[in-house]
Formats: structure tokens, C-alpha cells, sequence
């Protein structure tokens, strides 16, 4: 490897532009999409706004916008080999042999076989796919759940409540009852925040597998399998998870926030939904999404805004002794946690949101391609001969 190669080297891509795109901005300042930035968002649009904007290219009309929801409404509904396979799922979600997001990478592959656009990498195809895409994970993820529940599928025959919108739509199919609005609002700004996010590892992975010329599902499908790692989505089951010890180390008087983190720190953990590559002063979503679970919290009682207390004094320490931010993962674990949303769904969840930046990347790539292919370095054995 030539010494300009050896000086071009950053691990893990870190401050290499790997491509051009008109899709997202993610700034110190700011995180905008298609120039919208995301505080503007989260506080006047709904997600199948922003789904409009990232898949479609521009803000809707009333017309265009009420066109776009009825499409993805009429969308919903799973075809029978993808609900057969949920309903086969529940042994394997049991017995931990998989988890809600490999069962949600097999339906959306699955998926790919009964499209009769799959095949066809065309703009019209692709947006026609995006938006099949866009209706049909939250119903995966509300079937699994239900699955899960061992109770009978909620809303099989159209995809849930056609009366309800997107957001309030999956919690409906996760649970069987409609959500208060405050929880549905909640759902809906949370879609919002996760929606799209620059070159990350899935939206990238993404890319990669578009740049092939491969499928949309295809390509969507090897998003997923990136989403998965705690490193990237899983990082706001591992941030819950990771309070909730925190909350058991107190309360059985083991000692405090400070105590649990010293002891983490000397032990060198991975504490979940703290820092980002790219932010260097904090992540833009982190308090938005953090007012709206504390404000739910507040309201069901000192149990439950507990949690947050705790997030508060984690995040101090963290700030204190490692100068790190929270990410939105961190709060996320929290907020979806005194909504009563199961653990295990809060990275498919984070799928339901992604789909549309994911699908506006993967037409991107289509549209201007070049095969993704870096460069590596290597470290091996020097040349040698084999007799």
C-alpha cells in the first residue's frame, strides 16, 4: 500500500465524504431534511409529511398529502405468506432463537418475492415500492407483537384501523386499543426524529447494495441486518435495559447512580446511547423526544417519571467525567418504556421510521449510480512462497 493510501486510511470511514446527496444535512447546528430543519419539523408536520418529503422530494399539498396517506392506507394490509410466516414465528421469539428484527429482515425479504415490481429498478417502480415499504412494516411489527402475545392478529384484513393514521395506526396493532392522542403524537414525532439521518451504517449499507443494481427490497432488507447491531438501532433496547439495571442496583440498596457509574466506568462498559461520530455538542433529536416521554411520565405518577430522574443524573455523570452526550437512543429507551412498548419492538419501531430515508437513498443511488467500492489496507503476511 502506497504511503498516499496509508495517509488517505480512516477507520470505520470516520471523516470520509463517501458521496453526494440532496436528501440530508446532519450539522453541528442542525439536522435537515431536504432543508427542513428537525425542530421546525417535529413541532409542524406529521410523519407522512415527512415520508412526502423525503420519498417524494417536496412538501405536499392538502391534496397531494391526503392522496399519499389514502395510498399508504390502502397498503397496510400483509400478503397471506407474510402473515403465515408471522404466526410460524411466535417458537423461534419464545425460545429467543430470534428477535423481533430478524423476524422483521425475513417478512420484508419475503415481501420482495410478492411485489411485481421487485425487479424493476425503475424511479416510478421504486417510489411505488417505497411507499408498499413504508404501509406494511408497521403492520409486520404489529402482527409480530401480537404474535408474541398469543393473541388473535389485530386488524388483519386491512392493516389495522384505516381511520387512524400512521403512527397511531401501529400502536392500534401492537395493543388492540386505540392510544391516547398524547401517546400517538409521541409515536409520530419519534418516526419523525429517526426518519433519516445522513450516510449512517444501515442507510449506507443501503446504498452499497442499491449501488449493485440489486432491489429495493433487497437492499432495504440489508439495512435492517445493519439497524440490528447495539451499536447502531439496538442502542435504545440496550439504553433501557441498561436503566433498568441501574434501577435495580438502587433500589436493592447496592447504591446510587454515581456508585453504578463509577463501577461501570472501572469496568470499562459500553454505556448505550451516549456519544455519535458525528455530533461533537449533542444530538439535536436527544430533548425533543426527551420533553415529550418526560411530559408522559409526569402525568402517570413519581413511579414512572423515576426513570427519567434517573437518565438525568446518568447523563450528568457522563457529561462530567467523559464529556459524552446522549444520543436520541437514550431517551428513546425511556419515552417508549413508560408507553408500555415492549422492549424488544423499540428497534423495529426505529425500521417503521427509517423505511422512508432508507427507500429515498436506495432511488438516489438508482438514479445517479456508481458502484461503492473503497479501497482497504492490508496487514497480512508479507509475500511468500507456497513450496
Amino acid at each position: 500500500m502506497s504511503t498516499a493510501a496509508e495517509a488517505a486510511f480512516a477507520k470505520g470511514l470516520e471523516g470520509v465524504v463517501a458521496g453526494e446527496t440532496t436528501i440530508c444535512s446532519i450539522e453541528q447546528g442542525g439536522l435537515y431534511y431536504r432543508g427542513y430543519e428537525i425542530h421546525d419539523l417535529s413541532r409542524n408536520a406529521t410523519f407522512e409529511e415527512v415520508a412526502h418529503v423525503l420519498l417524494v422530494g417536496h412538501k405536499p399539498s392538502p391534496s397531494e398529502l391526503a392522496a399519499f396517506k389514502a395510498e399508504l392506507v390502502s397498503e397496510r394490509a400483509l400478503p397471506a405468506p407474510v402473515i403465515d410466516f408471522l404466526k410460524s414465528s411466535g417458537p423461534w421469539l419464545k425460545s429467543g432463537h430470534a428477535v423481533p428484527m430478524d423476524v422483521l429482515r425475513t417478512a420484508v425479504s419475503i415481501l420482495g418475492h410478492l411485489d411485481k415490481d421487485c425487479q424493476d429498478n425503475s424511479a416510478a417502480a421504486n417510489l411505488r415500492k417505497a411507499k408498499r415499504l413504508l404501509a406494511k412494516t408497521p403492520t409486520i411489527i404489529g402482527h409480530m407483537q401480537n404474535v408474541i402475545d398469543g393473541k388473535p392478529i389485530v386488524g388483519q384484513e386491512k392493516g389495522g384501523d384505516p381511520s387512524l393514521d400512521h403512527a397511531a395506526n401501529l400502536l392500534y396493532m401492537m395493543t388492540g386499543a386505540k392510544a391516547p392522542a398524547e401517546y400517538a403524537r409521541c409515536i409520530d414525532v419519534s418516526l419523525i426524529l429517526y426518519a433519516e439521518h445522513d450516510f449512517n451504517a444501515s442507510t449506507f449499507a443501503c446504498r452499497v447494495i442499491a449501488g449493485t443494481l440489486s432491489d429495493m427490497h433487497g437492499a432495504v432488507t440489508g439495512g435492517i441486518a445493519a439497524l440490528k447491531g447495539p451499536l447502531h438501532g439496538g442502542a435504545n433496547e440496550a439504553a433501557m435495559e441498561m436503566l433498568k439495571e441501574i434501577r435495580t442496583f438502587i433500589e436493592a440498596g447496592k447504591g446510587s447512580v454515581e456508585d453504578f457509574m463509577k463501577k461501570a466506568f472501572v469496568e470499562k462498559r459500553k454505556l448505550m446511547g451516549f456519544g455519535h461520530r458525528v455530533y461533537k455538542n449533542g444530538d439535536h433529536r436527544a430533548p425533543i423526544l426527551g420533553g415529550l416521554g418526560r411530559e408522559i411520565a409526569r402525568k402517570q405518577g413519581p413511579g414512572q417519571l423515576k426513570w427519567f430522574e434517573i437518565g438525568d443524573e446518568v447523563q450528568k455523570i457522563m457529561l462530567r467525567d467523559k464529556n459524552i452526550h446522549p444520543n436520541v437512543d437514550f431517551p428513546c429507551g425511556m419515552t417508549y418504556f413508560v408507553m408500555g412498548i415492549p422492549v424488544p419492538q423499540y428497534t423495529p419501531i426505529f425500521v417503521a421510521a427509517r423505511m422512508s430515508g432508507w427507500c429515498a437513498h436506495i432511488m438516489e443511488q438508482h438514479a445517479n449510480n456508481r458502484i461503492i467500492r473503497p479501497l482497504s489496507m492490508y496487514t497480512g503476511h508479507p509475500t511468500r512462497k507456497w513450496n
